[in-house]
């Protein structure tokens, strides 16, 4: 596939709302049959742009009720102390996003848990005991008005 027209647009705004809808309802809204739309989804998961479909879940009633972005800065620019920062974050069931980024600091986190006990938990017993980090910045979120992740 090498270009996304309107009607694969219009099949990814649709899909990326809701994953779950029948093909038959996915095609009578993009306006093509049943079968064109199918073999446009297969073409889509085909070429990667589709890579998954996943559940949006409740986050409140898992008991997560804490959520913060926070940055990480590192001692050292190398490689060898990204990959070691990226190893032991990748292990914390507490972390559900990392993100190397660009400017003043390394990495950006998303961190979801129960409350500030077990943030504050995660703040001085993860992130604090790793030898790579120098500078950690945290950011609560107290509202998420738009929030499109799945």
């Amino acid at each position: 596939m090498k270009y996304i027209d309107r009607k694969n647009d219009k099949i990814l705004q649709i899909l990326m709302r809701n994953g779950r809808i029948s093909n038959s309802e996915l095609a009578e809204q993009v306006g093509m049959s049943p079968s064109t739309c199918l073999r446009r989804v297969q073409d889509l998961e085909q070429s990667g742009i589709i890579k998954g479909y996943r559940a949006i879940l409740d986050r409140e009633r898992q008991g997560i009720g804490f959520v913060a972005y926070v940055t990480v800065g590192l001692s050292e620019h190398s490689k060898a102390a990204q990959k070691a920062f990226e190893r032991s974050i990748s292990l914390s069931p507490d972390v559900r996003e990392c993100h190397n980024i660009t400017g003043a600091v390394e990495y950006l986190l998303r961190v979801e848990v129960a409350d500030i006990t077990a943030y504050k938990h995660f703040h001085t017993n993860v992130l604090g005991n790793l030898p790579q980090v120098t500078a950690i910045t945290s950011y609560i979120v107290m509202e998420s008005p738009k929030d499109e992740r799945a």
